[in-house]
């Protein structure tokens, strides 16, 4: 069985940081290119960050780069969020991809508010 599980979300004030992980269990996780999407109220879900199987390449939506870093390991995906904003508040989705294969994560809230 697939299970991409989030943590790590919360309540964090304009300016701070939180850092999300994403445990993925029933995949072979180096094959997955995996990434964090995320949907705010009323808007559909975006891309904020991808990064590659074995050459690690990073990808970032543009109103996050120089804020966010996507990472990973061996069994995890983590994305690092500094000088949060309002406008990211959103709930968070983990997405593990490999060929036709698509698996996400049930999402995590961050909400950016003072």
């Amino acid at each position: 069985q697939v299970q991409l599980v989030e943590s790590g979300g919360g309540l964090v004030q304009p300016g701070g940081s939180l850092r999300l992980s994403c445990a993925a269990s029933g995949i072979t996780f180096r094959r997955y290119d995996m990434s964090w999407y995320r949907q705010a109220p009323g808007k559909g879900r975006e891309l904020v960050a991808r990064i590659s199987t074995t050459d690690n390449i990073t990808n970032y939506l543009d109103s996050v780069k120089g804020r966010f870093t996507i990472s990973r390991d061996n069994a995890k995906v983590y994305l690092r969020m500094d000088s949060l904003k309002p406008e990211d508040t959103a709930v968070y989705y983990c997405n593990a991809v490999f060929l036709r294969l698509q698996y996400w994560g049930q999402g995590t809230q961050v909400t950016v508010s003072s």
